[in-house]
This record gives structure tokens, sequence and C-alpha cells, in this order.
């Protein structure tokens, strides 16, 4: 009798694993890029991803706490864009995407190297992405979004706003910029005789929907979340030397 019970769980497990269910891409699917435009993205990626590396290193060497806090950024990067909005009319998804964040946090080098891992284990163990548009995504949400962040926070720091706004906006534009990359990407490998700029704005108009209201709630988690690690855990940003300027005792 138990046997048998043991053969119908297994069954009913298998069911549930088999069971045809609608999927929506995440990320830049497999394929969906032509060869050469793919390889070319994994040349843009390639520097960012070596510096990231080297800065990683350099710290591990200065302080190894600084590690802590960097597997923290892709375990949340990990986890932050691995939540899908649908959007059925082009087959994709929205989703946040957590790079803003890790740039405030632990710099927009050491961010790219830990959204890459994260994009790799999502092509390989999720299917959210592919491993020939790696690069590529790489590009859009780590190099764009970490980058595009920090350079936001660095500008709006500089100018006195306050540290809660300032890390709202990274956040938001992190996001937004990360898609606006992505568009760019599909718009130019996929334009074909048609015009460049108006596929483009056909993209990005797709996206919108989702994506606006996406942006903003990412950067108010940006700015709660970069603020609490400031206040409770100081210590985590001090064991980053080069980002001890992204303090701050205003509100």
């Amino acid at each position: 009798m138990e046997k048998r019970w043991k053969i119908l769980v297994a069954i009913m497990v298998l069911g549930v694993v088999l069971w045809p269910t609608p999927a929506h891409a995440m990320h830049l699917s497999e394929g969906i890029l032509p060869i050469d435009w793919a390889a070319a993205w994994f040349l843009v990626a390639a520097p960012f991803v070596y510096w990231g590396l080297w800065t990683i290193k350099r710290r591990r060497a200065e302080d190894p706490r600084a590690m802590t806090l960097v597997a923290m950024v892709g375990a949340a990067i990990f986890v932050i864009s691995c939540m899908p909005v649908p959007i059925p009319w082009i087959g994709t998804c929205s989703h946040p995407c957590g790079t803003g964040l890790g740039a405030l946090l632990i710099g927009p080098g050491p961010t790219v190297v830990v959204a890459s891992i994260a994009l790799l284990l999502q092509a390989l163990l999720l299917a959210h992405g592919g491993l020939t548009t790696l690069g590529a995504n790489i590009v859009s949400m780590g190099v764009v979004g970490a980058f595009g962040a920090y350079g936001v926070f660095r500008l709006l720091r500089g100018l006195r706003v306050p540290l809660f706004a300032a890390a709202l906006a990274a956040g938001l534009f992190s996001d937004w910029a990360t898609y606006a990359m992505t568009s760019l990407e599909l718009s130019t490998a996929l334009h074909g005789d048609g015009s460049l700029w108006g596929m483009f704005l056909a993209v990005m108009a797709a996206f919108m929907p989702t994506q606006l209201p996406l942006g903003i709630a990412e950067g108010v988690v940006t700015a709660i979340a970069y603020r609490f690690v400031l206040d409770r855990r100081p210590e985590l940003l001090g064991a980053c030397p080069d980002l001890q300027w992204a303090g701050g005792t205003d509100a």
C-alpha cells in the first residue's frame, strides 16, 4: 500500500512539473538577437566585468568585511530581478532590477559582477534570459543600471540634495535607464529596413504601462533600503573605502 502511495505521489509531482503553463520571457531571451549583435554586447560588457572583479579583489585585500555586503547585494539582485510582471502584447516581462541599490551599497563595478552572476544563474536555472544574450543583459541591467544610479546619486549629493531623495532618484533612474537600454538593444538589432527610432519608441511604449510605476516603486525601495543600511550597519559601507563619500547625516 505504501509503495502505491509513493507511485501516486510521484505521478502527481511529475504532472505538476510537466504540465504546460504559459511562460513570459524575462530579460532578452535566447536567440532574440542576431549573433553579431550578441557578440558585440559581450565585448561592451567585458571591460566593466573585468574592472568590477579587480575592484572586488582589491577591497577584499583591504578589508574582508566588504565581501559580506557584496554577497548580500548579489543575493538581493538575484531575488529582486526574479519578480516578473508580464507584458502579454510583446511576449516579455517587466521586472525590478536591484542594480541601483547595489551601486549605492557596493559601487557600480562590483554591482556589474554580481548582476552578471545573477543573470547567468537565471538563464541556466530559470530560463530567464539567455546565454547568447547574456552580454546584452549585463550591459542593460548591470552596466547602465549600476552606473546610471551611481552617477545620479553622486550628482545630486554634490548639489546638496537630501540623501533619501538622491537615493530615490538613483533607484528610479536605474530602473528606467535599464529598460531604455534594453529597448535600444532590441531596436538596433531588429529594425531591419524600418525606422530605428520608430521601433525604439514602439518598444519603449510597450514597456511604459508597467515600467513607469515599477521604476517609482524601485526608487522608493532603494531609498528606504539604503537609508536602513546606513543607519543600522554603517560599518558595512565603511568596509568599502571608495564609497565613504556616500554617507551623510541629513535626513
